[in-house]
């Protein structure tokens, strides 16, 4: 609804009751004077007016009727620097939409009553206002299923005095991040989250603020259960053996990361051929290479997505690809034997294997011929591989052909029986461990006595081109015999017989590596040989009392013993081996084991305290020591012994007839025999001498 007058300040002014704007129209005459500032807008209500004259009548009345049937700005007041001389300014935002013309002269009178009017009632008013409550609502419910559309309402309880519902901001959030932002003058305002992903659960809330008020609604957890169907896409429809198919599986609507699980299945097979799994943190795809084995013929890709939200795991349903087909690239193998039927030792055989190679592979395969474990032929430049030889029973057993090509490898077996043309021949023999000088006998048999070429070899060579061997033995005829038998181009060989032939051994040496004597207590070392004979020889060490040590030898050298004699020994050493004669004993080897010098003591025979005049005896003995040993006594710290002297004997003394004042003070001895080195002399003990007058003496 528009209103034109004129203001005073000259001009006309148009007002607007769809948006109560001015507007200033060119000079035209009205009898409606009123100040208007020009040109200024805002979201308030009515101003202060200067009054006009004439009294209230119909049209005024019904322009406060009309006031109350608006739905004006909810806040109405002044701008700032609007005082007693402001002019008007008004601005509507609720949604009018009445289309009034402009018709006739006394309309206008009306919207100029209306203004007025409404001018006159909210002079000098300040209106206040509350948030009551905020509450949310969520639908269709706070469990949704992926893909359904979900709405959050919220609702704002406001109270006002006035008239009109003030504009408040209607906030949306997600874990604590803002969604939406929206200015409202209504109870309800609504956010519609469409299709909803597993990435929109979370903890929803929403606030209302109105001027520096504020109020927000507790936390609503949002759970979307599932994942949006995955793509899955395949890079070819077709494949040859051995080749690889690119699968690449996807979620669009979701975010990463997401977990996908990829399976390989043969067309008709409930359990899956092979299984992957992989994650994707940054991307909500993955692209993942599978190899087409050679069992493959009809196959497609099954993958599904699983997302972890918050502690709980969405998955999606499963989905299908395409189905791949699978071309052969080469035939399974196919065994060829030759001679069919019976085979007999003697005869020629052939192990042939084949293999159809198909236009789309790019080379032939490798193919393997194995006799158990054993690769007996190969060939990858042709189709086929074959294995000739003269048949044998050892030529009996498991044939598999194997066709490798890269990743793809066929297997095929057969089973080749030879009938045997002759047994295996025999070898026995009279003895296997002989002495030296005695007769050795050997013979070969075939069981069933066919006509058969005959020899005996030892150690590969030929000793008798005879059934039959006999022999009288040295030590070199030790070795291994056999019996080599042949019937046609059949040749086999017999079983081994090991032959020994024992060397008597000579008498055995015995020596050591010391002097004639030993020092009590330090190791030698008894060696015992012989140098005929032989080997393993067993040595053994005996002393006087008792044996030593045991040693075998797988040679002539000697055998070496260690010991630790404490006193005069006497050693000899046995030696046995092979041969029929009893053991041969050595000589007898006589160690001779000197002690060293042990624990000097030095005392005096007579007593401690000496009268001058009376004579000194001084007694240097040890408690063990070879002879001979040398004594030496020292006085104080002299560095020369004031007496020496070497005996067969484990004490020594020294006196002197006639003691006086210069004998006194401290005497110590040292022993020492040959097993004794300088640094290790004996000291002994150390005794002091006191001088005593006589009785003369002590008369005078």
């Amino acid at each position: 609804m528009d209103f034109l007058w004129r203001a005073v300040g000259g001009g006309h002014y148009r007002v607007s009751l769809t948006n109560l704007q001015f507007s200033k129209e060119k000079s035209q005459s009205s009898p409606l004077h009123a100040h208007v500032r020009k040109g200024r807008r805002s979201r308030l209500g009515l101003c202060e007016k200067r009054p006009l004259g004439g009294a209230r009548g119909k049209a005024e009345r019904y322009a406060e009727w009309r006031v109350s049937q608006l739905r004006l700005q909810r806040r109405v007041f002044c701008p700032p620097g609007h005082g007693p001389n402001a002019e008007l300014t008004a601005e509507v935002s609720a949604p009018l939409r009445m289309q009034l013309r402009w018709t006739q002269r006394g309309m206008m009178w009306l919207g100029a009553l209306l203004a007025l009017l409404l001018c006159s009632s909210l002079k000098g008013q300040e209106n206040s206002f509350t948030i009551n409550s905020i509450h949310m609502q969520i639908l269709p419910q706070n469990t949704v299923q992926n893909g359904e559309n979900l709405t959050l309402q919220c609702l704002v309880d406001v109270s006002t005095t006035s008239p009109v519902q003030p504009l408040h901001q209607v906030l949306f959030y997600k874990d604590d991040v803002l969604l939406r932002n929206v200015s409202s003058r209504t109870n309800r305002e609504s956010y519609l989250i469409p299709h909803v992903r597993v990435c929109d659960s979370g903890r929803y809330k929403c606030t209302v603020k109105l001027n520096n008020k504020e109020k927000a609604t507790p936390e609503y957890e949002v759970w979307v259960k599932g994942v949006s169907d995955p793509r899955v896409t395949l890079d070819k429809k077709e494949v040859i053996e051995g080749g690889v198919v690119v699968v690449n599986c996807s979620v669009p609507e979701e975010k990463a990361p997401v977990h996908f699980t990829i399976e390989k299945f043969e067309l008709n097979i409930r359990s899956a051929k092979k299984k992957r799994e992989k994650a994707s943190q940054n991307q909500n795809f993955v692209t993942l290479e599978f190899t087409v084995e050679e069992q493959d013929r009809a196959i497609f890709f099954q993958c599904q997505a699983k997302i972890f939200s918050g502690s709980n795991v969405e998955s999606s349903r499963p989905m299908r690809s395409e189905l791949v087909t699978v071309r052969e690239s080469f035939s399974n193998p196919k065994f060829h034997i030759i001679p069919e039927g019976k085979i007999t030792e003697g005869d020629d055989l052939q192990v042939k294997c084949t293999v159809q190679v198909t236009h789309q592979a790019q080379s032939f395969p490798e193919i393997i011929i194995q006799k158990d474990r054993e690769i007996v032929a190969h060939n990858s430049l042709s189709s086929e591989a074959v294995y000739s030889v003269m048949a044998t029973t050892e030529h009996n057993g498991n044939y598999t052909c194997k066709v490798e090509a890269s990743r793809i490898s066929k297997v095929s077996s057969v089973v080749v029986n030879i009938t045997e043309l002759f047994s295996k021949p025999k070898l026995e023999s009279s003895a296997t461990h002989l002495d030296q000088g005695e007769n050795l006998n050997l013979w070969c048999s075939i069981p069933g006595a066919p006509p058969a070429n005959f020899t005996i070899q030892k150690g590969g060579m030929t000793v008798s081109q005879t059934q039959n061997f006999s022999k009288r033995v040295a030590e070199w005829d030790s070795g291994l015999y056999t019996c080599v038998a042949g019937v046609g181009r059949v040749v086999k060989r017999s079983n081994t017989v090991q032959i020994t032939v024992c060397e008597m051994l000579s008498k055995p040496s015995i020596f050591h590596d010391s002097r004639s004597e030993v020092i009590k207590g330090q190791t030698i070392e008894v060696s015992c040989q012989s140098i005929n004979g032989t080997a393993p020889i067993f040595y053994q060490l005996s002393n006087t009392s008792k044996p030593v040590a045991n040693q075998s030898m797988g040679s002539n050298e000697p055998a070496i013993f260690r010991d630790k004699p404490t006193k005069d020994v006497e050693y000899w050493c046995s030696a046995d081996n092979c041969h029929s004669h009893s053991k041969m004993f050595s000589e007898v080897l006589r160690v001779k084991v000197i002690a060293p010098v042990d624990e000097a003591k030095l005392s005096i025979l007579l007593k401690e305290e000496v009268e001058s005049g009376m004579p000194i005896v001084l007694r240097c003995s040890v408690s063990e020591g070879s002879s001979p040993i040398t004594y030496k006594f020292y006085k104080g710290k002299e560095s020369k012994p004031f007496h020496q002297e070497t005996l067969n004997a484990t004490l020594a003394i020294w006196h002197e007839d006639t003691a006086s004042k210069e004998h006194e003070g401290q005497y110590y001895c040292t022993a020492s025999n040959r097993a004794n080195l300088s640094k290790h002399v004996i000291q002994s003990n150390t005794l002091t001498i006191r001088g005593k007058r006589s009785q003369q003496q002590n008369a005078v």
